[in-house]
């Protein structure tokens, strides 16, 4: 029989249900030594937290996180608040002695991670951060074509990530939903929010950034804040584009936005080698696009391969080959890496300190930004 592993789960919003849902469903189709438990949930507010208990099968709720880290019945805590609050629970946690997985980004800058990554380090608990898109399977994929040389010296890596939600003026800030508008609860805006995810993938895939050159736009200056019901400055970055350098000699171009609209989730990626180049999708997340010089020449294109067979990643866990999954098994993907890894021993990747080269990353960004594009060092 596996092992019971009670999670307490902090915050339950939309994070909240996609991790609820992969703890779930990840033991119907992942064959592990542990098996999760919904044990707790905690939020302010009493009503909807006991509410999002019942719907998703949690065994009991608190209003104070605090409580779900004193309690000996929790094994491991999820973080899914406002990225303020990711700090003082975390490293509670760890000092309590809890496996932790923390919704990205790890912090608000880099100060905060290298506390947390410490309290973690010292702590000795087994960690993670939810950086999902990793383990679309056609990413994945891409890491081992990457891994195994095919396409050689890499020249380029680009990626972007597009949304369209906040061009309306009226769009108050802050509070429980619009708490990614307010810079005191989110740290940044597109930049921690949806670059963070661009970040952490290229460094995996393509290794360490050394220098960034960047710039950023707030295009609604003031809004109506939801918890003052006054105009207040708008802190957060609406749009933000940098060049960087990889450690490996390649160049990169990011670009995220939240003003392009038509767009509510477009991200992609493109990585150019010396032999062959690779493309990816979130909209259509279970293909990989794949070109290879070595072709024969009249038959040499893009090909669009179908990730979802059992020698694929993941896919041998799922339906058979031809059929495709979405965007909540990158949740349900990354539960089953962690439980393997305890189960091993082993860390499971990103963790805390994968995750604050991402932050550095942001950081940096930021403060190039800051500075009219000058280039910054990560």
């Amino acid at each position: 029989m596996p092992k019971k592993l009670n999670i307490g789960l902090v915050g339950y919003g939309f994070m909240g249900r996609t991790h609820s849902n992969a703890y779930r469903k990840v033991n119907n189709f992942f064959e592990l030594d542990y098996h999760p438990v919904l044990k707790a949930v905690s939020g302010r507010n009493a009503e909807g937290v006991k509410k999002f208990a019942d719907q998703w099968g949690y065994e009991s709720t608190e209003s104070d996180w605090r409580k779900i880290i004193d309690r000996k019945d929790i094994d491991a805590v999820d973080i899914c608040t406002p990225n303020n609050l990711h700090k003082e629970i975390a490293i509670a946690a760890a000092q309590a002695g809890k496996m932790i997985l923390c919704e990205k980004p790890l912090s608000m800058d880099t100060k905060e991670g290298e506390e947390m990554v410490a309290a973690i380090e010292k702590a000795g608990v087994a960690n993670t951060v939810w950086y999902n898109y990793r383990r679309a399977p056609a990413v994945t994929m891409a890491k081992q074509l990457i891994d195994e040389g095919r396409l050689g010296r890499i020249f380029h890596y680009r990626a972007n990530f597009l949304q369209d939600w906040t061009i309306n003026a009226d769009l108050p800030q802050g509070g429980t939903a619009l708490w990614r508008l307010d810079a005191a609860a989110a740290g940044s805006g597109v930049t921690g929010d949806l670059l963070a995810h661009c970040i952490d993938t290229a460094l995996w895939l393509n290794g360490s950034i050394t220098t960034v050159n960047a710039m950023t736009e707030t295009f609604v200056k003031e809004r109506m804040h939801n918890l003052t019901g006054k105009m207040e400055q708008v802190k957060i970055d609406d749009a933000c584009t940098f060049f960087c350098r990889f450690g490996n000699g390649s160049l990169g171009l990011f670009e995220s936005t939240r003003y392009a609209r038509g767009h509510k989730a477009l991200y992609t990626l493109e990585v150019n080698g010396e032999k062959a180049s690779l493309k990816w999708d979130l909209h259509d997340l279970h293909r990989l696009q794949w070109f290879d010089h070595k072709d024969e020449g009249r038959l040499r294109g893009w090909r669009s391969i179908h990730v979802s067979d059992g020698d694929q990643p993941y896919m041998k866990n799922w339906w058979v080959p031809g059929l495709q999954i979405g965007y909540e098994h990158t949740f349900i993907h990354q539960v089953a890496d962690f439980l393997k890894a305890i189960q091993e021993g082993k860390p499971c990747p990103p963790t805390f300190r994968d995750a604050l080269e991402t932050q550095k990353v942001c950081d940096a960004v930021l403060s190039s930004a800051k500075e009219e594009g000058s280039v910054k060092k990560v």
